[in-house]
């Protein structure tokens, strides 16, 4: 299929299932971020030592995004995106039945290979499918999925947990399999792959980086950027809100649905944007203005207050992220697009995965009235990398409705 001017319904079919895709993904990977503390409690641990989950997950990812990426590039995109699926959602189930905190970690791990295969690929058969003026709309609904998933994470946390506990949690984190079924009878294979394969030969990935070294390391240094901006922001808020603030779980799964609401507005919102101003100044602009949020989002004490400011932050969050699909799409090397944007995202995590354990470490290490000042930690980490990302970002190059060939 390739990158038409005009919406198909095989292009819809496309995006739903791209988009379905990362979105229980991402419910899958955030289920934890929700139950640190139970997990703490019931492998007598703290929860520092249990955010390890949380880093080899990310650590992982770029095996994933490199296994799974050159498997698309070189089999079709289709084919690999069932099977990331599939294993990540028989990662999800397994680690329902963990007996240890070592056997947790170690299949968050397995998870995290698995998870870090479909973004990219997902990503890639998207961009050459839809119109090219659709682009940046479409990269806003794609990484919409990523807050969505954190979104139904949150309500399966409410609902649930007192029910099921953790353990249940993860077994419902298995329903992603269910997507394979819809991708089998309604997603067609991407012609451009298509066409690329009836080329004589398909080159290696060092012959396909050859003369683009520079753009990967540029590309993996924003995306570091990138993952400290969003896991800095995400994976320990919960946490702050239980351990720093006494939310009960129903006020903190309430407040969770409020800034997963302002991400999803904010991807779509700042993708639409990044189709006229531009991928590099969209992403500056919404990295400036969450620091003007940074203070309200860490420091006010009142419920509506924090879901108000944690609402305005993911909306700049995930409005930077919202670009980042077409971005790194249209930056990739041809013939790379399932393996380069894929690789560096997760090489980016990979250099952020202790993220949560240091912000776990910072506010363990400066206390406030005798508990762990998360909100000092969330607030320095988060405020530092919003920085770096204002600069990276408009330092970087730019490759806007580039035409794909095969």
């Amino acid at each position: 299929m390739t990158s038409s001017e005009a919406w198909t319904a095989e292009s819809r079919s496309v995006v739903v299932a791209s988009f379905l895709g990362w979105m229980l993904d991402a419910f899958d990977f955030f289920l934890v971020v929700f139950v640190l503390p139970r997990l703490a409690r019931d492998f007598k641990t703290d929860i520092t030592a249990v955010t390890l989950g949380i880093s080899v997950t990310l650590a992982m990812r770029p095996v994933g995004a490199f296994l799974f990426g050159r498997f698309a590039d070189r089999y079709g995109r289709r084919p690999a995106l069932m099977a990331s699926i599939l294993l990540y959602s028989a990662m999800e189930l397994a680690t329902a039945f963990s007996p240890s905190l070592q056997v947790f970690i170690a299949l968050r791990a397995l998870y995290g290979i698995a998870m870090g295969g479909e973004w990219g690929i997902g990503a890639s058969l998207a961009f050459e499918t839809v119109p090219v003026r659709s682009r940046g709309l479409v990269s806003g609904i794609l990484q919409a999925g990523y807050p969505c998933g954190y979104l139904v994470a949150a309500v399966v946390y409410g609902l649930l947990f007192e029910r099921i506990g953790w353990r249940g949690m993860f077994m419902v984190g298995a329903a992603p399999a269910l997507l394979v079924l819809y991708i089998f009878s309604k997603v067609p294979e991407s012609r451009t792959w298509s066409a690329g394969r009836a080329q004589p030969a398909r080159r290696s990935l060092w012959g396909g980086l050859r003369g683009h070294w520079m753009l990967a390391l540029y590309a993996i240094a924003l995306m570091a950027c990138f993952n400290a901006f969003s896991h800095g922001t995400q994976d320990l808020y919960p946490t702050f809100l239980a351990r720093q603030r006494g939310f009960s779980t129903d006020t903190i799964s309430a407040i969770a649905v409020v800034y997963n609401i302002g991400a999803i507005l904010g991807g779509m919102t700042f993708g639409m944007l990044s189709s006229r101003m531009g991928r590099r100044r969209a992403i500056a602009l919404a990295a400036a203005l969450s620091l003007l949020v940074l203070p309200f989002w860490a420091y006010s004490s009142t419920a509506v207050t924090l879901a108000i400011a944690a609402f305005a932050m993911q909306f700049m969050v995930q409005g930077a992220w919202g670009v980042v699909p077409v971005h790194l799409n249209e930056l990739s090397p041809e013939g790379m697009r399932a393996t380069f944007p894929g690789v560096v995202y997760q090489l980016g995590n990979l250099l952020t995965s202790f993220n949560a354990t240091l912000q776990a470490a910072i506010a363990a290490a400066y206390p406030s009235h005798g508990r762990p000042d998360y909100a000092l930690s969330l607030t320095a980490v988060s405020g530092v990398v919003a920085v770096a990302l204002v600069l990276l970002a408009l330092l970087g190059p730019e490759r806007r409705d580039v035409r794909f060939t095969a």
